[in-house]
């Protein structure tokens, strides 16, 4: 890991007993300073993320990580490659952090299209004073998630920018994956008549950050959904090995994710309402902001495409992992308006889901 320095990193100078200028630093906060390259970039390294992150790779202290998956690509391997950028207030949240959401983002995107998460790298952009001791326990909890992951961080690099302008702490990810051989999921493979699944309920981390920040009183009730899907989607592919496409409905939701799948595999969808997985106290925290959970983010869940003679045992599959409980069949791929998602709903009407256009929830992934 390697902390880059600014042409304006230090703060504004004092003088020594000898005239020579020297960085004000306070210890306790992260200054302009600590990025500067030199002692306090050190110490910060040393202090903060290599106890946290550390791994043989990583502790060589090279500029760039050296690691070996020659042999995994010599059986038929093939590398995939996700890079995700990570800003969310509160840095902290019912359920999670940033530190974690830095690691299921980047490690589910690589397992969407059938990889297993190997490594990671990681970009650390910290605002002029933040807390030491809040850095510190937010990249000791992205070093657990990793681990829980089974996925090394190999690099990474550290900013500081000015206060008020980096919103406390910003994370950069790139993962690097291996997708086995015999494995190609995508939309070229969807068809009509597949089965759409859900693997649980929705909406859970967008509302459980929001429950913080409008301060709406859910907050022992509203917990993010935010882990990564690896061995859940494992499991799924290896009782499944028909399975179409997957995708994580992230931002946007699950309204976006299944826009993407229509879209690229130019087919329609259908879904029902009355199956949709949405727990009442996200609803109802919707229905008093205005929102649709269909559009809320998720940081947990994935959506699969199955043929619908594979869904039984998809779902089942599913269900019996502490992550996919909740597994639903919500709906149906359609030859009809291809790139078009449509909700039957309760009452016996119908709507279009759209792609949503922007953003409800800032700063929430």
């Amino acid at each position: 890991m390697s902390g880059t320095a600014r042409h304006d990193a230090d703060a504004s100078p004092r003088t020594d007993a000898g005239g020579c200028p020297l960085p004000h630093h306070d210890r306790e906060v992260v200054t302009l300073a600590h990025g500067g390259g030199g002692a306090l970039t050190r110490d910060l390294i040393e202090t903060v993320f290599l106890p946290a992150l550390g791994n043989p790779v990583l502790l060589r202290r090279e500029d760039a990580g050296i690691v070996e998956i020659a042999s995994e690509v010599a059986r038929g391997g093939r590398l995939a490659v996700s890079t995700d950028c990570h800003v969310v207030q509160p840095l902290v949240f019912p359920g999670g952090s940033i530190g974690e959401l830095a690691v299921h983002g980047t490690v589910n995107d690589l397992v969407m299209v059938g990889a297993a998460p190997r490594f990671l790298t990681a970009g650390f952009v910290i605002e002029e004073g933040l807390p030491i001791t809040m850095l510190s326990g937010l990249v000791a909890r992205m070093g657990a998630a990793a681990r829980a992951a089974g996925v090394a961080v190999v690099a990474g690099d550290t900013k500081v920018v000015e206060r008020g302008r980096g919103d406390g702490l910003a994370i950069v990810t790139t993962g690097i994956g291996i997708v086995p051989g015999g494995i190609a999921l995508g939309a070229a493979g969807v068809r009509a008549g597949d089965a759409v699944i859900v693997s649980g309920t929705l909406g859970d981390h967008g509302m459980a950050v929001m429950s913080v920040r409008e301060s709406l009183g859910f907050e022992a009730d509203l917990v993010s959904d935010s882990a990564p899907l690896h061995e859940l989607v494992a499991a799924l592919l290896a009782a499944c090995p028909a399975t179409r496409m997957l995708r994580d409905p992230t931002r946007g939701g699950l309204a976006a994710a299944l826009n993407e799948i229509a879209t690229a595999a130019r087919v329609g969808i259908e879904i029902d309402e009355a199956a949709l997985p949405v727990r009442p106290v996200v609803a109802a925290a919707c229905e008093m902001l205005g929102l649709d959970p269909l559009t809320v983010a998720n940081e947990g869940k994935v959506v699969a495409v199955v043929p619908a003679e594979s869904a039984a045992d998809a779902l089942a599959t599913l269900r019996a992992h502490p992550l996919g409980r909740a597994a639903v069949r919500i709906g149906r791929v359609v030859p009809d308006h291809p790139g078009v998602v449509s909700l039957a709903t309760r009452v016996g009407g119908g709507r279009i889901v759209p792609l949503p256009i922007g953003a409800d929830l800032p700063r929430i992934c």
